[in-house]
């Protein structure tokens, strides 16, 4: 199969349409030789290259004046070593595809994020997660990167081999080279049982640490301008299989969450007046309910309404007052916000630029619907997470840069300095890289 080049390539958008970029051309490489010769032909004429994703970042870490590369055909599993208990997969692989093939194969991962339409590579880069005591994000769960590095070479690295790439490459925000497979640990499927249900606010604040203790995975919405919040607990089970029917499966995860909820925030948008009516009333139309099945059917879920999203990581500690100050400005403040703030948690991890890098983390998540103006609430609750040492998702909102990260991250020194031995030339930069990494 030869390589798809497309000289004159149009703009591209990422997912929620708030970043555009337009490429001198596009790539789209049939295998890792192919990714390294068109790295090299983009060093013979001067251009700087991304790889881009599923664009589900809602920052410019993906985006390119020079030369994109696509890894649509750099998908699947290349193999599944049974008694090292891992799988090696392509890093163009959806992870909704590496979820379904794993479960066909009776194996799963530990943990996962709740959406699952990026690639795989896209969402470890970024450090993508989901919520856990125990288990981190999805990236804490590799055990062996290949990458293609500014020269063209290939790279491979582990706790093992190249240890010190491994330290920081699993979650490398597209600075250190192009990532073209991952080898994850996995175990073989279990059952989860999800409990969800209606909490006041209040209750689930002064709770929160019961709550986070006696669950494995636990987590939160709250709905703004109102005092409820929905909370899912998933636990491990010893069965049976109980899944959530087809027709109420079809009502709540389609019709409410997806449907009525477009709707919902359509006229939210149109007549912000109503929002704080709307989110009273979304906030009271699920009700509690209890089921159980394979991993990847728990954790995720179909987000089908647009959004633009903030999220910061703070020490778990921190999380309750946090959160109590961002109820309290919006409660204050002329804000009408539509859409639920959404609280998770993971442990510490010993990836260099991991949001949980060395601290048990909270996660608080702010969005907005797509095309209605977020920069105000963004601002004023970015001013909260910071003043509580918050460090942002990396392919989420946020304003902060390399001065920031560099008192945010005890190790933020040796990323830049791994950098600065793999790519000298910058051929991976971007405005967006330059800002939080320096130039």
């Amino acid at each position: 199969m030869s390589t798809a080049v497309s000289e004159k390539s149009g703009t591209w958008r990422n997912w929620a349409g708030n970043v555009t970029a337009l490429p001198v051309r596009e790539v789209t490489p049939a295998s890792v030789d192919e990714l390294s010769a068109a790295v090299r032909k983009a060093a013979e004429d001067g251009l700087r290259v991304k790889a881009v994703g599923t664009g589900h970042s809602f920052t410019a870490a993906a985006a390119t004046d020079g030369v994109l590369i696509r890894p649509q055909l750099l998908t699947g599993i290349r193999r599944i070593d049974r008694a090292a208990m891992t799988v090696t997969v392509e890093a163009g692989t959806p992870l909704k595809r590496l979820n379904m093939a794993l479960a066909r194969e009776g194996l799963s991962l530990t943990n996962m994020g709740d959406i699952m339409e990026q690639t795989v590579s896209g969402a470890t880069s970024t450090g993508t997660h989901g919520t856990g005591r125990d288990s981190a994000s999805i990236a804490a769960q590799i055990t062996g990167l290949e990458l293609v590095t500014a020269d063209g070479s290939v790279l491979t690295c582990s706790e093992s081999e190249n240890p010190e790439v491994f330290a920081s490459a699993r979650i490398g925000i597209g600075a250190l080279g192009i990532v073209t497979a991952i080898t994850f640990s996995v175990e073989p499927v279990f059952l989860l049982t999800a409990r969800e249900e209606p909490m006041t606010f209040d209750k689930v604040t002064a709770d929160f640490e019961e709550l986070f203790t006696e669950n494995e995975h636990f987590e939160f919405y709250w709905f703004p301008h109102t005092g409820n919040c929905n909370t899912k607990r998933n636990n491990r089970s010893a069965g049976p299989e109980n899944p959530v029917g087809p027709v109420r499966g079809w009502i709540e995860d389609e019709f409410l969450s997806n449907g009525a909820f477009q709707v919902a925030n359509l006229l939210g948008r149109a007549v912000p007046a109503a929002i704080p009516s709307i989110a009273a009333f979304s906030s009271r139309v699920l009700s509690a309910r209890t089921y159980t099945d394979i991993p990847y059917k728990v954790f995720t879920s179909p987000r089908r309404v647009r959004f633009v999203e903030m999220e910061y990581a703070v020490p778990r500690e921190a999380l309750v007052e946090t959160l109590r100050e961002l109820k309290a400005m919006v409660d204050s403040s002329t804000l009408r916000v539509s859409f639920p703030v959404e609280v998770r948690t993971a442990p510490a991890d010993d990836i260099t630029l991991s949001t949980a890098s060395g601290r048990d983390s909270a996660y608080i998540a702010v969005h907005m619907f797509r095309g209605t103006p977020y920069q105000a609430y963004f601002t004023a609750a970015e001013r909260i997470f910071t003043a509580h040492e918050g460090r942002p998702h990396w392919g989420k909102v946020h304003t902060r840069d390399a001065e920031y990260f560099s008192r945010a991250y005890p190790r933020f020194g040796e990323f830049t300095a791994l950098r600065d031995r793999l790519d000298p030339d910058r051929r991976f930069a971007n405005d967006y890289l330059r800002r939080v990494l320096g130039s």
